[in-house]
Formats: C-alpha cells, sequence, structure tokens
C-alpha cells in the first residue's frame, strides 16, 4: 500500500512539473476521436485517447510491479 502511494504521488509531482510542456500537446484531439458539433449540440468521444491513456497506466503499474 505505501508503494502505492508513493508512486501515485511521484507520478502526481512529474505530471506537476510538467504541466508546462504537457498542455502544449495536441492530447485529446488525436486521430480517432469523435467529435460531432450540431446546432445546440456537441459532443466529444475521445477513443484514441482513452487508449492511449490506459496504455500508458497499465505500463506505470507494470513496471512498479515488477
Amino acid at each position: 500500500m505505501n508503494k502505492i502511494l508513493v508512486a501515485i504521488g511521484i507520478t502526481i509531482l512529474i505530471v506537476g512539473l510538467l504541466w508546462p510542456v504537457i498542455s502544449k500537446v495536441p492530447f485529446g484531439k488525436l486521430p480517432g476521436d469523435i467529435a460531432i458539433k450540431k446546432e445546440g449540440f456537441h459532443l466529444y468521444f475521445p477513443i484514441t485517447t482513452m487508449i492511449v491513456v490506459s496504455l500508458v497506466v497499465s505500463a506505470v503499474l507494470w513496471f512498479f510491479k515488477k
């Protein structure tokens, strides 16, 4: 449990320090994300973004599990 909390804390720290760089990356507007804009209606479903985030989180968890 302690290792998980430390890993989460370090991850939050790294993301916070790198936020100026991360915010400039067009993440969330990747090819494959669905955006539907109609009059009075807006739908955004980030399929590709969710897959990329899932892969990154899985890799990080796998790395800390070893």
